[in-house]
């Protein structure tokens, strides 16, 4: 579970990280918590609306962040963002504690956190391929998603003391103090040499930013994955609007707010340790998890009181981080090295990028509707994004159905019998086709979703000469 841990850059890494999780999630848990009741009479829009300013950005800055974190130091740009969002963290804090922050200061602020997140957030999950070898990637990203749930423990509780026992402003001072750990893990660590990516001189500028396009539109699997996280991100993972929302519906203040966090976080890094254990990241995993998020939203949409509400939180949080980490963890494993900054960036823009679009659609929903609205809304989005690939997967894959006794359902290949099948009826073939290879290597088809560290795979089979055929060659017959 823990093997990526071995490596000593991933271990600096992973420790900075964690602390400075830890801050970040304290200063998002004060941030929507000081929109809707410190500057603004409990309007849910409100919230809808700094959360689409946050992530817009990283939505229309996708090409740039992409080709920046393939063709500059990682190490170097993660630094100079890191320390952008340290000073923007400080001077809201500054702002806040001294009394004179305004709504359109925090819708200010998280425009500017848009923007340096957007080249931030592709450079930090992209760095993590420098810092292990490739085949504990899968590993590292699962870790690195553990840190970022076990910092959702620790961090909203917290916040909510902190809000209740100083003030908000003070949550962001204390995030600005915790940036420099991980300034200081980018400091010690000493990553492997990367061959950066020169372009052809005569390829343009924006050609070369739309490499990342032009790779995922020929890989099926990595555009179901992004529909998918796009309808999920979009309407099913508003939860700073759910939480703030449903704890004013319950009558409870922000230290019960910051508790709904924190169950959430249980089930999180439950399941970002368990896909952590896995060798590889699977697409079926994906899709099981998107229906998991429907039937628990649904089922969290009817909890009466605020203690079974909180408990249902904790299967939403393990769906949920199941889904992500995993869906992470397959386009990082499957995507070419030489694109894998702009698949990333494109991965991370569809994932927040519908955010702009459903908060403030959520938002306003739980202000017109009632809270409970944002969870069967949910509901609903899961269960579309789990059709759209339970879809795929059958058409793409070939897969059949069968019914068995009572609720037992099996499924197999076509071209494999089913398991009640009569043999004698059985018309399909059960070997592919086999064709002759030629010597030399053979670049596998960009839409496979095998994980690979190159593009070329060796082929041991030589050119077969059929009788006689020699001769007539050198006779030029």
């Amino acid at each position: 579970m823990f093997r990526s841990l071995k490596g000593r850059n991933y271990r600096i890494w992973f420790a900075g990280a964690l602390l400075s999780n830890v801050g970040g999630w304290m200063q998002s848990t004060a941030q929507n918590w000081v929109v809707l009741t410190e500057l603004s009479d409990n309007n849910a829009s409100a919230v809808g609306v700094t959360m689409a300013l946050q992530f817009a950005p990283q939505l229309l800055l996708v090409p740039f962040s992409g080709a920046v974190a393939d063709k500059f130091d990682r190490r170097k740009v993660l630094m100079l963002t890191q320390s952008l969002l340290m000073l923007c963290a400080a001077a809201l804090g500054v702002l806040l504690v001294t009394g004179v922050a305004e709504l359109w200061h925090v819708y200010g602020f998280a425009l500017a956190l848009g923007v340096i997140n957007s080249f931030d957030s592709t450079s930090r999950q992209a760095f993590v391929s420098d810092l292990v070898e490739g085949d504990q990637l899968t590993n590292a990203i699962a870790l690195n998603s553990a840190s970022f749930n076990s910092a959702r423990l620790v961090g909203p509780a917290v916040a909510g003391l902190l809000i209740a026992a100083v003030g908000s402003g003070w949550v962001f001072m204390i995030n600005a103090v915790s940036f420099f750990a991980v300034l200081i893990a980018l400091v010690c660590i000493k990553p492997a040499p990367r061959e950066l990516e020169v372009a052809p001189q005569r390829e343009s500028q924006l050609r070369q930013l739309g490499a990342g396009f032009r790779y995922v539109r020929y890989r099926q699997d990595l555009l179901v994955i992004f529909v998918m996280v796009f309808v999920l991100g979009a309407y099913s993972m508003n939860f700073p609007i759910v939480a703030s929302t449903m704890a004013v519906e319950f009558g409870r203040e922000a230290s019960d707010y910051g508790l709904l966090y924190t169950m959430l976080a249980i089930g999180s890094l439950t399941g970002a340790l368990l896909v952590a254990r896995r060798p590889a990241a699977r697409m079926r995993a994906v899709i099981a998890s998107a229906g998991g998020v429907g039937v628990v939203s649904l089922i969290a949409a009817l909890m009466p009181t605020f203690w079974t509400f909180a408990g249902t939180l904790v299967f939403l949080g393990f769906a949920t981080a199941t889904l992500l980490t995993t869906a992470n963890g397959f386009v990082q494993s499957t995507a070419a090295p030489e694109v894998r900054g702009r698949v990333i960036a494109l991965y991370v823009a569809v994932l927040v990028g519908g955010t702009p679009l459903g908060a403030p659609l959520v938002g306003a929903a739980a202000d017109e509707l009632g809270a409970r609205s944002t969870l069967f809304i949910s509901s609903a989005a899961a269960m579309l994004a789990f059709i759209v690939g339970a879809v795929w997967l059958f058409t793409a894959r070939k897969l059949r159905l069968h019914r068995g006794d009572g609720w037992h359902f099996a499924v197999t290949h076509v071209g494999r019998p089913g398991l009640d099948d009569d043999p004698g009826k059985q018309t399909e073939t059960l070997t592919a086709p086999i064709d002759v290879l030629r010597r030399g290597e053979i670049v596998l088809p960009i839409e496979s979703s095998v994980p690979q560290e190159t593009a070329a795979v060796p082929l041991p089979t030589s050119t077969i000469r059929l009788p006689g055929r020699a001769a007539k060659d050198e006779a030029g017959e």
